[in-house]
């Protein structure tokens, strides 16, 4: 239809239905505004206070990550030998019996057999700070008893 047969089509209508029309027309126009616009919005607002607090918690998580990451930078150089006693200690400390050991250069791999997640956890941020090993490798698994049985491989520091 063109916009000549509509007004022709409008005028032949009743006053009264003319209203209805228009009312209907609003009310579509209304709900497509709803819809379109405002709804979105709105939802947009209702989630920004927890998305803001998610946002400010890893915020202040990366601060104390940078942290971190700036002490262990101002430290000051460790020989090869003091990160192998720090390592090992901590290997003595936190794993107990529950761990082996090689050394192959800069690399020592350590197995575990059963060794609880908390000793574990310690043990790696122990090793991290003390000793500066990075992780490189890790293929672990949970066993029956709720101990971690694996290999682990830490790089120590090259100097």
């Amino acid at each position: 239809m063109n916009t000549g047969t509509l007004r022709q089509r409008w005028r032949s209508l009743a006053p009264r239905e003319q209203a209805l029309v228009g009312a209907a027309a609003l009310l579509v126009g209304l709900a497509l505004l709803w819809w379109v616009a405002l709804a979105p919005a709105i939802a947009t607002l209702r989630a920004a206070d927890a998305q803001h607090g998610a946002l400010d918690a890893q915020l202040l998580q990366m601060r104390r990550l940078q942290a971190q990451a700036r002490a262990m930078q101002s430290q000051p150089r460790q020989s090869r030998d003091d990160a192998m006693r720090q390592l090992e200690t901590a290997i003595r400390e936190q794993l107990g019996a529950s761990a082996r050991y090689t050394i192959a250069g800069e690399r020592v791999t350590v197995t575990l057999l059963n060794t609880p997640a908390d000793g574990l956890a310690r043990w790696l941020t122990q090793v991290r700070s003390n000793a500066r090993a990075l992780p490189g490798e890790a293929r672990l698994a949970r066993n029956a008893t709720g101990g971690w049985d694996g290999t682990l491989v830490v790089t120590l520091p090259a100097r």
